[in-house]
């Protein structure tokens, strides 16, 4: 499927945010309010433009969309910057068709190209570590809340990056509001 992956636009949010809720709409583990997240997260300081994408199919339709935004590892005595893969989101018509890997390795690959060395995904078990993600616990990084060790992940965008960093990964505020 012929899909072009490129920056959102501001004037698209309301659009985006309509193909995130969408795709959420029967997903088992979602609380449906993926979409007023990823509003959340554009309006604080953890929002990197670059860093939010868009899939268009062929008519210029957006049928997709990836968000990766500003979190800390945190431990005692140090901050650690990374960033955090929340959420990808496929049209329901568009899905399993290869776009969300697309959104996925276009994203992390503009994170590297950012200076970005790290990204931390809560997601499922089977699908991230395709993607070259590992439990977090390989490097001793934990979520702040409680969560299955398989399905709370990272990635090393750049080799031996996570290699001296352990702690708790710190949201922002966009996440708890």
């Amino acid at each position: 499927m012929d899909i072009l992956i490129r920056q959102e636009l501001t004037e698209e949010y309301n659009t985006t945010e309509e193909i995130v809720k969408k795709a959420f709409l029967h997903e088992e583990y979602s609380d449906k309010k993926e979409h007023v997240l990823v509003n959340r997260i554009r309006k604080s300081d953890a929002f990197i433009p670059e860093l939010s994408l868009v899939a268009l199919n062929q008519e210029k339709d957006i049928v997709g969309h990836i968000l990766l935004s500003k979190i800390k590892i945190v431990d005692s005595n140090n901050a650690v910057d990374s960033l955090a893969l929340a959420p990808v989101s496929v049209a329901p018509d568009y899905q399993k068709k290869g776009i969300g890997s697309q959104l996925i390795h276009a994203a992390l690959k503009n994170a590297k190209e950012h200076g970005f060395s790290s990204v931390i995904v809560l997601g499922h078990k089977d699908y991230y570590p395709k993607f070259g993600f590992k439990p977090a616990s390989f490097w001793n990084i934990q979520a702040p809340f409680e969560v299955p060790d398989e399905v709370f992940m990272a990635l090393e965008l750049t080799k031996n990056s996570l290699e001296n960093v352990q702690g708790v990964v710190q949201y922002s505020k966009s996440f708890s509001e």
